[in-house]
């Protein structure tokens, strides 16, 4: 295998608050950092909660099941926004689990490929306490996203940007910690990567095209823009 390119910055988990505007109910989107995450995979389904012990996921209808257990986020992309908005912003603000160094997560890697977690200060090779994650499907902003950033037109903004991290599935479950290096396996046979992924899900139906054609996305998914090209 090779070596290790990068690195977990940050581990955050919600803390629960008022999801705001007309919705009672509590969202997660507001993530602060912890020492570590264990993960596991949850259920199939939208509703079937996160991959992440302890975190919340508020939008049970859009959010949660195996395909968005995880999500990250790189700190360049953090550091982005910190330039657009003029503020600082820490590691979880804006809704991520990982928050990774060294690793472009939306053009350098591909849809379904692997990555795994190393403990940093692991002596001797212990491939049993590695966690794999599973690059998965695209981010779209949320109204709740939105009021959560207080920032007028911010659904707009952050997916015009293109960049808006990867959910992962879970393969292999276990802790990641803050400081653990990321070794990314060898891609699958094709070339969608998450901005492509992301381009088709906003609309781009060249894209959509390409991720139809690679079949690499969970079915639903596969079936929805198929059903959108077949529309035109």
């Amino acid at each position: 295998m090779s070596e290790p390119l990068a690195r977990v910055r940050s581990t955050n988990v919600a803390r629960p608050k008022p999801a705001g505007g007309r919705s009672r109910r509590d969202t997660g989107i507001d993530k602060w950092p912890v020492p570590q995450l264990e993960v596991f995979e949850p259920g199939p389904h939208y509703g079937d909660g996160g991959g992440v012990v302890g975190d919340l996921v508020g939008d049970t209808l859009h959010h949660g099941g195996a395909n968005k257990a995880v999500y990250a986020l790189s700190r360049s992309q953090v550091e982005h926004w910190e330039g657009e908005l003029g503020r600082a912003l820490r590691d979880g603000q804006l809704g991520e689990n990982l928050t990774i160094e060294g690793l472009d997560l939306e053009a350098g890697l591909l849809i379904n490929q692997r990555l795994v977690f190393h403990p940093q200060d692991r002596l001797v090779q212990a491939p049993e306490e590695d966690v794999v994650l599973e690059v998965s499907v695209p981010r779209t902003p949320c109204h709740t996203f939105a009021i959560h950033m207080a920032v007028p037109g911010w659904t707009k903004t952050f997916a015009a940007h293109g960049r808006c991290g990867i959910y992962l599935r879970v393969i292999t479950p276990g802790v990641i910690r803050a400081g653990d290096q990321i070794e990314v396996l060898p891609p699958p046979p094709h070339d969608i990567t998450m901005m492509v992924a992301f381009a088709s899900a906003m609309g781009d139906d060249e894209a959509a095209a390409r991720v139809v054609a690679a079949q690499c996305l969970p079915q639903m998914y596969q079936d929805r823009l198929r059903a959108r090209l077949a529309a035109r």
